[in-house]
């Protein structure tokens, strides 16, 4: 019988997961300060290229409490992005839930789903900008980042699978995660949260959003 070890599971990406875990409430509220003075900086300056002291003067703690709750700065940048990760989710849980209660058929989910998970996107795309970056060489980030990624396109195909009665063609699984791929492909593209530090043009946010959804129903209803 083989005896290989058997492959360690990634730890979840969590602000428990890169810190100390507070024991008072007085400790919780100086975590959430440390958490909030460093998302700030890194929003800022567009990068993580803060100080922890400049962190203890923003948020009114001292150094030694930084280092007391993370042992490095690495593990408090992780702590930022675990917990704005966390909040992008739940906001997108919320509006799909919400895009969906106003929508009864495909001809009204489809625009309204791709401007609101748009805005969700445009809205923390400075955040998500600095994560992707620091995906790129820190492990601990890509693989849960990933997850979440995999998370919400189950989230949203599922969203548009409601509607796949008015689907034409066959493959509707296909269609719902490839009109989610070109929806994601496309704002992320304009968002700059990809690769290139910025858009290859500048085309108007709102004809972009509408013309999507154009598009990606039109796709929907092909009988292919």
């Amino acid at each position: 019988m083989s005896t290989r070890p058997t492959k360690k599971a990634a730890q979840p990406l969590a602000v428990e997961t890169v810190s100390r875990r507070p024991q008072q409430g007085r400790s919780k509220a100086s975590l959430e300060r440390m958490l909030e003075a460093a998302k700030g900086l890194m929003l800022e300056l567009g990068s993580e290229d803060f100080t922890l002291l400049e962190v203890s003067k923003r948020g009114n703690v001292s150094i030694g409490s930084i280092y007391l709750r993370f042992e490095s700065k690495d593990n408090l940048v992780r702590a930022v992005i675990a917990k704005a990760l966390e909040e992008i989710s739940a906001e997108e849980d919320r509006m799909l839930e919400e895009v969906l209660r106003k929508s009864r058929r495909l001809d009204s989910f489809v625009p309204r789903y791709v401007e609101a998970y748009a805005e969700v996107l445009r809205t923390h795309a400075p955040l998500l900008r600095l994560s992707m970056q620091r995906a790129a060489f820190d492990p601990s980030v890509s693989g849960p980042g990933k997850e979440q990624a995999m998370k919400a396109e189950t989230r949203a195909t599922a969203a548009m699978l409601k509607y796949s009665d008015e689907f034409g063609g066959r493959r509707h699984s296909t269609k719902a995660s490839s009109a989610y791929h070109v929806i994601f492909a496309a704002l992320a593209r304009e968002l700059s949260l990809g690769s290139t530090a910025e858009s290859v043009q500048d085309y108007d946010w709102g004809t972009m959003k509408r013309e999507l959804g154009r598009m990606c129903l039109a796709y929907f209803k092909a009988e292919i």
